[in-house]
């Protein structure tokens, strides 16, 4: 009982810190390897530097040009 109470918890806690990050903007890196894995076994996965430029660059707009306000 209270192991399954235990795992239970830490899955909550792994759910409310990487929807934190996401509220941040801060990607998932390890969610993007396990979905590079399954979906994509055949194509490289991005180093973290890459894959967190990649992000930054969706989410303002590429090559360091801000392109909103906020």
């Amino acid at each position: 009982m209270f192991t399954d109470l235990g795992n239970e918890l830490g899955k909550l806690g792994a759910y409310l810190g990487q929807t934190a990050r996401l509220m941040v903007g801060l990607p998932d890196y390890d969610v993007y390897l396990t979905h590079m894995q399954e979906q994509h076994p055949d194509k490289p996965a991005m180093s973290y530097e890459e894959f967190f430029r990649e992000r930054q660059d969706a989410r303002y707009g590429g090559n360091g040009r801000i392109s909103r306000c906020c």
